[in-house]
């Protein structure tokens, strides 16, 4: 009787152990569908793009799993959105991934009944859109990656590079999500400050222009634009305008500085999109709730310079406003102008 317990536990400890290792390889050669939708063609968000798709990739070798990812941008065309989330739907997507807030938006409200995760990406401001309850706990079924920009930090460079500034344009989209926290943020710290400044807004390319224009007439010492995905669209359309009146462009991403503004402030896009993911393994691979899954947001200290309007703008080289900047940031980069993005823009 005590061999037959004995080898009944044997046979319960070895069947425990199997499942176990069973349950430990259970994704393993598992197919994920992920739907991926950007807002706009522009630097910033596409370099999301890349980098979520090749983290993905890497992911999916390390695992033992495939993700079958299906790519689509709306240009900033809602009825092409609508179509382009109902298609993720009827092609029964595991999970979706809204690159900028109004994607992010119309993923939440198509997902309201199957509850599909969704996992957004460059966001500004998650709270104040309602896509969750709070950043720390999401409370439904989207969580994602912020870029939130410290809108003070991008004021206190504006006079530190020229503390004679009078006059301050707030450039931006009126009907942009991201926009409205940082230039909310902006008047505030300016008014505090007692320095004036004016609203210009352009929906479109051509709104923009006459923006940039009204902003050279009114002479303007500084712009500021927040991570708003219509006027860098345009940015190739008004930086030399904006140059040759001596306006420096301060901006809420590297991208703006890539396409020709003075100065972009903000995260690392590139870093945004690898751990944007990261979130969509741990919701996939690992069980992770998007409900419970913390809005993950990241340190808005690095600037970068456009080397090819600097000195014009200014009157100093990379190397003097970096010497003047680095105290006030992580990181102070140079880049050029895109030269590829800007023959597209002529």
């Amino acid at each position: 009787m005590k061999t037959m317990k004995k080898l009944l536990c044997a046979v319960m400890a070895l069947t425990i152990v199997l499942s176990l290792s069973a349950a430990a390889f259970a994704d393993e050669g598992e197919t994920y569908k992920v739907g991926i939708c950007n807002y706009v063609d522009d630097a910033s968000l596409n370099q999301i793009v890349e980098n979520i798709q090749t983290q993905l990739a890497a992911i999916g070798e390390e695992k033992g799993v495939t993700f079958d990812v299906s790519y689509d941008n709306c240009n900033a065309d809602t009825a092409v959105l609508d179509q382009i989330i109902q298609n993720f739907i009827a092609d029964d997507v595991d999970l979706m991934v809204g690159v900028a807030t109004p994607v992010a938006l119309a993923m939440q409200a198509a997902t309201e009944d199957n509850q599909i995760p969704v996992i957004f990406s460059a966001v500004s401001d998650p709270e104040s859109a309602g896509l969750v309850e709070s950043n720390e706990h999401p409370g439904a079924n989207i969580t994602g990656t912020s870029d939130f920009l410290d809108t003070n930090a991008v004021m206190d460079l504006i006079f530190a590079e020229n503390p004679d500034t009078d006059l301050v344009g707030l450039l931006y989209d009126v009907g942009q999500d991201s926009s409205t926290t940082p230039i909310a943020a902006a008047k505030e710290y300016l008014d505090e400050k007692g320095v004036a400044y004016k609203e210009y807004n352009g929906t479109d390319v051509p709104e923009v222009q006459l923006a940039a224009d009204a902003m050279a007439a009114d002479g303007v010492d500084a712009a500021f634009t927040p991570s708003d995905n219509t006027i860098m669209t345009a940015e190739l359309s008004i930086y030399e305008t904006l140059a040759e009146a001596g306006i420096r462009h301060y901006t809420g991403a590297d991208s703006f500085a890539l396409n020709g503004a003075f100065l972009g402030y903000g995260v690392d896009y590139a870093n945004l999109g690898v751990e944007t993911a990261n979130m969509v393994a741990q919701v996939l691979l690992d069980g992770a709730d998007p409900a419970e899954l913390p809005v993950m947001t990241f340190d808005n200290g690095t600037a970068t310079i456009n080397t090819d309007v600097c000195e014009q703008i200014t009157g100093k080289t990379f190397e003097e406003l970096e010497e003047l900047f680095a105290p006030m940031c992580t990181a102070v980069k140079p880049i050029e102008t895109n030269e590829e993005f800007e023959d597209a823009a002529e």
